[in-house]
């Protein structure tokens, strides 16, 4: 008999298919339309409360507005008598990162976690007034589509073309071609691979749900690994040449010295468990706009392992994090961690929320407490509460 998170369990979120049939023939290969997929979601918040949000300092946001066939963006953070000033249709608000705020918005992530942590990018909200959206374009990640309240129609095509439109302010496909069109009622949910053009529109006043996930270019990594051997590479020596000859040339770079810097640099070597620190501490690494509080009035150590023994831990909902073995990476550091720190910590990093915390270690104590201090995890008193 299967066990409810078997991964050829089915489930509804997907349709009726398992996670396991789900990656098989869908993730990132074709196009899914799952019919309630969520039967009663309405949505974590109204477009009032989305608005606000936009008008937070530390909330990324954008205005895409579409006036006689002409598209304009807006970045936030927004005042609010800036939507005061929108036309009844044909504009659509943006938010990124919606789960740095709300513990609703990670719950609902948590639903997706057939696809590893690593994988995943943010909870985008949007809300259009009728006949908003950003126009045809296509994504360079995988992305579930989950409708909220009202209705939106998409449009999608498997089209090799992805010319755009020129001088556009966002990617706009300048020549789209739907091959199938679908109006999706709330709880419905689209799953669209890497590159699949699409296009969705407000039938009606409309909230979004976009769970992406991030996938980044070869190039980007590459660059990314570079800097991040810039700070774990020591070289000792420096360039001399005390058999130094005259040249002809004065202005020509020598053989020599091209042969003694290519042996230097030949020496910059590294090996799969440095890719892994590189990784698991670039996956984590916290994005720019992003900072975390510290607790105004943080408890004693003594009391923060009290609370844990009897109450809730957290993840931060801005932290990211990741483990590999008995390293754990948390908003772009790593830590090495006895195997006591390794199972509970890593259940952290798989769960985001531990209740409650016992058996732990003097080690993982010490770094979770240095961890509140740094307002990367938060502890629940349930029986205070209560």
């Amino acid at each position: 008999m299967l066990t409810p998170d078997h991964p050829m369990t089915k489930i509804q979120l997907l349709g009726g298919i398992s996670p396991g049939d789900f990656l098989r023939d869908h993730w990132q290969k074709k196009p899914l339309l799952i019919r309630e997929a969520l039967p009663d979601f309405r949505g974590l918040l109204d477009a009032t409360e989305l608005i606000d949000l936009a008008c937070q300092e530390d909330a990324q946001s954008r205005l895409v507005i579409r006036r006689n066939g002409r598209w304009e963006v807006r970045h936030g953070p927004f005042a609010p008598r800036a939507f005061a000033r929108l036309p009844k249709k044909d504009w659509t608000l943006l938010v990124q990162d919606v789960n740095h705020f709300l513990p609703a918005a990670r719950e609902l992530l948590l639903k997706f976690n057939f696809i590893p942590h690593s994988r995943l990018d943010d909870l985008m909200v949007s809300y259009a007034p009728e006949e908003g959206g950003v126009g045809p374009h296509f994504d360079s990640y995988d992305v579930f589509l989950l409708q909220g309240t009202g209705r939106r129609r998409w449009r999608i095509s498997g089209q090799k073309d992805r010319t755009l439109v020129a001088a556009a302010p966002l990617k706009i496909l300048q020549d789209f071609r739907p091959e199938q069109e679908w109006v999706l009622e709330p709880g419905d949910m689209l799953y669209l691979p890497p590159g699949y053009a699409h296009e969705g529109v407000a039938v009606e006043p409309c909230m979004t749900y976009s769970i992406g996930f991030r996938a980044p270019t070869y190039q980007e990594l590459a660059t990314q690994f570079l800097v991040h051997l810039q700070d774990s590479c020591e070289m000792g020596g420096m360039y001399e040449d005390p058999g130094l000859r005259i040249q002809t040339h004065p202005g020509r770079i020598s053989s020599a010295m091209l042969d003694q810097v290519s042996v230097a640099l030949d020496k910059i070597e590294w090996d799969n468990m440095e890719v892994e620190r590189f990784i698991g501490m670039y996956l984590t690494e916290p994005k720019p706009h992003v900072f975390f509080t510290p607790p105004s009035e943080p408890i004693s150590e003594r009391e923060f392992a009290r609370r844990m023994r009897k109450g809730k831990l957290q993840l931060d909902l801005k932290s990211r994090m990741l483990f590999r073995g008995n390293r754990i990476f948390l908003n772009g550091d790593v830590y090495e961690v006895g195997k006591t720190g390794q199972r509970i910590l890593g259940e952290l990093a798989d769960r985001l929320a531990l209740s409650p915390v016992r058996d732990i270690d003097a080690e993982a104590q010490v770094l979770l407490y240095q961890w509140y201090l740094d307002g990367y995890v938060y502890v629940e008193d349930t029986e205070a509460d209560g």
